[in-house]
């Protein structure tokens, strides 16, 4: 299988500390938060690891190198205007290939990698997930920034309507398809994934574990301290 991460956001609410930094090179805990999803991928066997950026691009770049450290193999695909995350992610499907692939959002912390139904992240597991969907999303508890949510669950089956939504984590398996009719530059993946669910055709399931959007100077310090706090359990 391969991998995404999405790293080319400008990282706005970050500031100051993204004015010299791509948000993924923010330090958490002492290291890049973008080395903790290369990490964990490579724990599972996922080695190709595609990486878009734009601002400041370059850093990350040296920064990382081809993945030889982490014994993985790192591609670049490098962004000379806004795509959205949805643009993105169509740009690099040379990169991706044919085979459904993950992708995470580089500015979200996770103490570990979601399963597939119980399933270790893999080429068959993906296959099995997308028999019948295009995308197979991970949803989480709603943080306090937003209570409202995202999309409902119901029978592992993601909709836009329905009570108790959850919210998406930025982590989601897609099949190259998914891609088919959507315009070359710029666009979203939210407006696609919804018109997706009205068809059935997203599918996903519940992430319990240690998640943090790294929105904001305030949440990646509190963060820090949890995972320092953590790591002294350990």
């Amino acid at each position: 299988m391969k991998a995404m991460i999405l790293a080319a956001g400008r990282g706005e609410r970050l500031r100051p500390l993204t004015d010299t930094l791509p948000k993924p090179l923010v330090e958490l805990a002492d290291k890049p938060l973008i080395v903790y999803h290369i990490e964990r991928l490579a724990e599972v066997g996922v080695t190709d690891i595609v990486i878009n950026h734009a601002w400041l691009g370059h850093k990350l770049e040296q920064a990382l190198g081809d993945g030889s450290r982490w014994q993985v193999k790192l591609h670049y695909s490098a962004e000379v205007e806004a795509l959205e995350t949805g643009g993105g992610i169509k740009q690099a499907l040379p990169l991706l290939g044919d085979k459904p692939f993950l992708v995470i959002n580089g500015d979200v912390f996770i103490e570990q990698l979601p399963r597939i139904q119980g399933r270790t992240l893999s080429d068959a597991s993906a296959l099995v997930a997308l028999r019948h969907h295009q995308a197979y999303l991970w949803l989480v508890d709603n943080p306090t920034q937003h209570p409202e949510g995202d999309f409902a669950l119901a029978d592992g089956q993601l909709s836009i309507e329905g009570e108790s939504k959850l919210t998406f984590s930025g982590i989601g398996l897609y099949h190259p398809s998914l891609f088919d009719d959507t315009p070359q530059g710029r666009f979203g993946l939210a407006p696609l994934l919804k018109q997706k669910m009205a068809v059935q055709s997203v599918a996903g399931e519940y992430f319990g574990h240690l998640w943090c959007d790294v929105g904001t100077p305030e949440r990646l310090y509190a963060l820090d301290a949890q995972v320092r706090a953590k790591q002294l359990r350990d």
